[in-house]
């Protein structure tokens, strides 16, 4: 209770200064309108649809190139992690890819598919997947030697090791990766479709921007946080808190 009643208090706080700020004068309040105003435009373009087919259509797109990701980065992480060809020559060239923002794919992405849907996919898949295979090393490289020992002793290997010993133990460290992979994925897919039109939120933002509507920019923030913290909360959160209960890394309540 008390934890909620600070969060809430947090929130009205930033708030009250946010509309103290509008109404100080110190900026054109066109251009810094207050939460009052930003709010009631989040309503309007809720009641016009608006903004439920744009996130409908953001979402869509971030779940299909999400899906892509933990399927290709979560085995990649893996051999990475176990055969030593992976860790000796592909690990280097992921590490080093990853140090590439993920929107500097987009050029290339438009060259090679065309204003089109793909061309964000390539940019999320690319944004996201590094991020995951690197978790799912660190995870699976974690798993207490121990437990192998144990394994080993006991005659498990092979597929038996995999699916019954190794991937749930370092389960715990994959659902972090997952969680820290769709922030990315949100990310870049937030700032592809902010580059060209393409019906999601982020053509929301620029509708805004080319309009001189800040009030209408300031909303479509609001609500891509509050997309943000509910996936955030209500999905990753709770899958890794029962994880890491379950598991015994963490005291049940």
């Amino acid at each position: 209770m008390l934890k909620w009643a600070q969060k809430l208090g947090m929130i009205a706080l930033l708030f009250v200064l946010w509309e103290g700020l509008s109404r100080s004068g110190v900026w054109n309040k066109h251009l810094f309108p207050g939460p009052l105003e930003v709010v009631r435009t989040l309503i309007a373009m809720a009641r016009d649809g608006q903004l439920g087919g744009a996130t409908l259509r953001s979402l869509g797109r971030l779940t299909h190139a999400y899906l892509m990701s933990v399927c290709i980065g979560v085995p990649l992480g893996l051999c990475i992690a176990r055969l030593s060809f992976f860790r000796n020559a592909v690990k280097p060239v992921v590490m080093g890819l990853q140090a590439l923002p993920s929107i500097c794919w987009l050029p290339l992405a438009l060259l090679w598919f065309g204003l089109n849907d793909s061309a964000i996919l390539f940019v999320v898949v690319m944004g996201s997947v590094l991020g995951i295979a690197i978790a799912t090393e660190d995870a699976v490289n974690g798993l207490d030697p121990q437990l192998a020992r144990v394994a080993s002793t006991l005659g498990v290997r092979g597929l038996r090791f995999y699916f019954g010993v190794l991937l749930p133990g370092a389960l715990p460290g994959i659902v972090t990766g997952l969680k820290l992979g769709w922030s990315f994925a949100w990310r870049a897919l937030l700032a592809g479709e902010l580059l060209f039109v393409s019906g999601g939120l982020g053509q929301l933002l620029t509708m805004g921007r080319e309009l001189m509507d800040v009030s209408q920019v300031m909303a479509v923030m609001l609500a891509i946080i509050l997309i943000g913290i509910t996936v955030d909360r209500v999905l990753f959160q709770t899958v890794e808190t029962r994880l890491r209960r379950r598991w015994g890394l963490t005291a049940s309540v």
